[in-house]
């Protein structure tokens, strides 16, 4: 099956506008992950960063959770970001190296 290089560059509007609203929609959907029957939960968007960190309060001090619970969304999102910056990264080195062949 040919592509047809015209039909992809008139299909390439269609297809940025769609990305961004997609790009657009991901922070708006989440998903909850929990461990220990539900005795430690943590809420993500779209973009994979953590938009919630709860820990039930029988586990920890009551003064030390609220911190735990920051510095628990703060190392992930790091990690996140982290990863997103990597296969940014890879998918420039896989672009450039496209364009060269």
């Amino acid at each position: 099956m040919d592509m047809n290089p015209f039909e992809l560059l008139k299909n390439m509007k269609g297809i940025q506008e769609n990305m961004k609203r997609m790009q657009d929609l991901l922070p708006t959907i989440t998903a909850t992950g929990s461990a220990g029957a539900g005795m430690v939960e943590v809420t993500l968007n779209g973009k994979f960063i953590v938009t919630d960190v709860h820990i039930d309060k029988e586990l920890f001090d009551p003064q030390d959770i609220e911190t735990l619970q920051v510095l628990i969304s703060s190392a992930f999102n790091d990690a996140s970001a982290k990863i997103q910056q990597k296969i940014q990264s890879e998918g420039i080195k896989y672009a450039s190296s496209f364009t060269q062949a």
